[in-house]
């Protein structure tokens, strides 16, 4: 089941404030940015890169979706077959704002290498 309107709010609410903080500089910003998308029960954070060849590809940096039978936000990072993997040692959290600064921290190096 989608978010409703109100948790899509509260969900801009705590990313968007994130996203302006951390976006490269102005200048760079056709060469590289930084985004967010919202899709079902998921919010993925993701850099949109220009490639070698002029094309426009989505890298992604981290996902969390949202349980509802437990109201936890289970965390995801992208590993190198490209599947979605359980982050350790935090695979879920209780508020979107943890999520935000499990991502931030990267005490592990799974989103940011």
């Amino acid at each position: 089941m989608a978010f409703s309107d109100d948790e899509q709010s509260e969900i801009k609410k705590v990313l968007d404030p994130y996203i302006s903080r951390v976006r490269p500089p102005l200048e760079i910003r056709d060469e590289v940015d930084l985004a967010y998308k919202i899709h079902d029960q998921s919010v993925e954070i993701y850099e949109i890169r220009k490639t070698f060849d002029e094309r426009i590809v989505d890298v992604p940096i981290a996902k969390t979706t949202f349980n509802r039978t437990s109201n936890q936000w289970k965390v995801f990072w992208q590993r190198a077959d490209l599947k979605w993997h359980g982050y350790e040692p935090s695979k879920e959290v209780a508020k979107l704002k943890d999520f935000v600064k499990l991502v931030e921290e990267d005490r592990q190096g799974c989103f940011w290498g």
